[in-house]
């Protein structure tokens, strides 16, 4: 008999739909596998919901709020069976930017300059001087996230908005120019180097997730040296939260000033949809996608 895996997808976050075609794929990959799939779409109930499913291993297909911050993972400890992705220290801290960048910093990786601020004062002044970047401090997706560019007169309003629910902190960071470049790691293994050319003004939720919202070029046409150093990066800021699994580290590249790479934040839980990046560089490493999942399953343990 197949072992039995129940997928967590969609749960209560911004990011939700992107979490229903992540774990939608996954769950469909794993029944080609031949694996007994249960998908759950988790509810504050989920415990028993798990409970009721009784599955063997949990495959988390979940992102933002809930689903990669700690908390579901805490609830899958509890649980007991095999489930994929990070832990719960790694899981909280990867999500909560600025505490993630003080670590990856104490390890040596460069990162941007960045404060934290309430979201009403930095909707009422700059907070720091522009450009800088606006972003809430423990959302993933590119969700909520603004680019003040220099010389404007106003912050982003938006973020005092009354139906804000990207909560209250957000993240001050100064603007790096450049371009942007990814690496997925796949256990101890950077897969390669990836850069994003966003058909947008910049790498947000619709250049992401929208069909033809950006160009995906791997390997990144960047020289030998500065594409190991990403991979080098993205690995020591795996290891350094102590993360599981898959993960993705983004980058920006500042070729115009001396040719340096700044890490911006890990994801640890990279979407897996059809224009997910992830994928797409397990694909180029010669790892189909079906392949890729059943990884992720077997990697499974408990805890992380």
């Amino acid at each position: 008999m197949a072992d039995r895996i129940a997928v967590l997808l969609g749960g209560l976050s911004a990011e939700r739909e992107v979490s229903l075609v992540s774990g939608r794929a996954c769950a469909d990959a794993l029944r080609r596998k031949g694996w007994d799939v249960v998908e759950i779409d988790p509810t504050r109930q989920v415990a028993r919901q798990l409970e009721e499913a009784k599955p063997d291993v949990v495959f988390n297909a979940l992102h933002g709020e809930w689903g990669e911050d700690g908390r579901v993972q805490g609830i899958l400890d509890h649980f007991g069976a095999p489930y994929t992705h990070s832990g719960v220290l790694a899981s909280a801290l990867a999500m909560d930017k600025q505490r993630a960048k003080a670590v990856f910093e104490r390890f040596g990786a460069p990162c941007p300059e960045g404060v934290l601020a309430d979201r009403f004062e930095a909707a009422s002044r700059h907070v720091m001087k522009p450009p800088y970047v606006a972003k809430p401090n423990a959302q993933g997706s590119s969700v909520g996230v603004f680019i003040v560019p220099e010389g404007a007169n106003r912050p982003p309003a938006e973020l005092a908005a009354k139906d804000w629910a990207l909560g209250d902190q957000v993240l001050i960071e100064k603007f790096i120019p450049g371009r942007e470049l990814t690496v997925a790691v796949m256990g101890d293994r950077a897969l390669g180097v990836t850069e994003i050319i966003p058909r947008t003004a910049f790498y947000d939720y619709e250049a992401k997730y929208a069909a033809g919202g950006s160009i995906h070029e791997i390997p990144a046409k960047i020289p030998d040296a500065v594409a190991e150093e990403a991979k080098r990066l993205a690995l020591l800021a795996h290891d350094a939260l102590g993360c599981r699994g898959l993960t993705r580290s983004d980058f920006r590249y500042d070729e115009a000033n001396g040719r340096r790479l700044w890490l911006l934040e890990i994801n640890t839980q990279p979407g897996m949809t059809p224009t997910s990046l992830a994928p797409e560089q397990a694909a180029w490493s010669g790892i189909g996608f079906d392949d890729l999942v059943q990884w992720m399953a077997e990697d499974a343990s408990c805890p992380r």
